[in-house]
């Protein structure tokens, strides 16, 4: 039965995770599959334990609204982690899968298939469900996990990892649990090349931009939420209200809620201050240019610095803008190239906004709030990447395997 120490170093427990990746790539399906359904069944079976260390963490956490709300566990929440895990275990397993298979004429066969990425870590602030989705995704794929969570929530990643890593059958090292007091193992993590095999940051972008930078171990890189949504003048009013007051006000502090409105000139003078009062009504700060200003008082004059902020709260931007073009021209400036939306019935104009607005997840007619593993059908997801290398959007299953090259001969040699 695996333990988790808190007396190991870092380094220490970077070697039990290598350790760990051997012998879960080396397990079936079937038995990986079985951990998963262990993983979901004690975290249902231990509610109150998971429950009571989050009140804990919440009770010290000196942290702005929107923190508080992604650290917060409930009877809810923690039923639909357990479910997300359920689902991933369901899922087809993507580790051994041929990706491709041809014969030379000299008659060697050559065979492409999906392996283990080996040892994954993962830096990240105060949602305690993402210590259950990677350890989901990572065993799911044969991945040991390397866990350096935020100091907001120390007590309940700590609870879970100790509930995940005492299953029967889990391989000692196959989730580790960095110390998140100081910043010290979140350094080691990054610097620990040739001890993990790939790095993921998932936070604010403070948080992301230092891994960027500083690690010298593989990144994929997942990112903040600048996200946009443009009402163009062909839109349905009823439906972009829905949109609109969905993406921002469903849960304004995760990455994938809207942050800034463009509206087409043509309806501004109409659809402005419509949402404008829908939104305040709904709690919502908003900010505009000066043609959403003098559209709405209830409007407050947008800087510079507002069209690039990611504002994870209650609070949206409004900018009135001539024509789609300029809309996506807005977006490609000022986006985090995370996810954006346009709400029209002029497919000519939606399948130019799908094509030339550069960002992971682009949508037509639809709230942003889709981007999300669970929604695609992943499950879970390890994060949403906002690069282009290896993977982009939500990633999960596949995009935790690498590939290599079997060759099988019949006594060939190389003249």
């Amino acid at each position: 039965m695996a333990i988790t120490s808190t007396s190991l170093t870092t380094r220490e427990k970077l070697a039990r995770a290598m350790a760990a990746a051997a012998r879960l790539a080396q397990l079936s399906t079937e038995e990986r599959n079985g951990l998963l359904r262990g993983m979901a069944d004690v975290i249902a079976a231990q509610r109150e334990k998971i429950l009571a260390a989050n009140r804990k963490d919440l009770e010290r956490a000196d942290v702005p609204e929107a923190m508080r709300d992604r650290l917060l566990l409930n009877s809810e929440r923690i039923a639909r982690m357990a479910q997300g895990v359920r689902e991933v275990a369901a899922l087809a397993d993507p580790v051994g899968e041929v990706l491709a298979e041809w014969k030379r004429p000299n008659g060697i066969l050559i065979r492409k298939i999906r392996v283990p990425l080996g040892v994954v870590g993962i830096i990240y602030e105060s949602r305690p469900n993402v210590t259950v989705d990677v350890a989901a995704l990572c065993w799911k794929t044969g991945n040991a996990v390397v866990l350096r969570g935020g100091k907001e929530a120390a007590r309940t990643n700590q609870q879970l990892v100790e509930l995940l890593t005492g299953l029967p059958g889990v391989p000692e090292g196959a989730a580790e649990l960095l110390d998140s007091s100081t910043r010290e193992s979140a350094q080691e993590l990054m610097r620990g090349r040739g001890m993990v095999d790939v790095l993921i940051p998932r936070g604010g972008a403070g948080l992301i931009a230092n891994v960027v930078e500083n690690a010298t171990v593989p990144v994929i890189e997942t990112g903040a939420g600048n996200c946009h949504i443009y009402v163009d003048e062909s839109a349905d009013f009823e439906m972009a209200d829905r949109i609109v007051i969905n993406a921002k006000t469903q849960r304004p502090s995760v990455c994938n809620a809207a942050e800034k409105l463009l509206v087409h000139a043509g309806i501004a003078g109409e659809y402005v201050p419509r949402i404008v009062e829908k939104l305040v009504r709904a709690g919502v700060e908003v900010r505009g240019d000066e043609a959403a200003c003098r559209l709405s008082r209830q409007v407050k004059a947008a800087t510079e610095g507002d069209w690039l902020e990611e504002y994870l709260r209650l609070c949206l931007a409004i900018k009135v803008v001539a024509d789609v073009e300029e809309a996506i021209a807005h977006i490609n400036r000022y986006s985090t190239k995370n996810s954006e939306a346009i709400v029209t019935a002029n497919e000519v104009r939606a399948r130019k906004f799908l094509r030339q607005v550069d960002s992971a997840t682009v949508y037509w007619n639809a709230s942003t709030r889709f981007t999300d593993g669970g929604e695609f059908g992943f499950g879970a997801e390890m994060g949403i990447s906002t690069q282009k290398l290896h993977c982009r959007g939500p990633f999960a299953l596949a995009e935790l395997t690498s590939s290599k090259y079997e060759i099988i001969g019949t006594g060939q040699v190389r003249g």
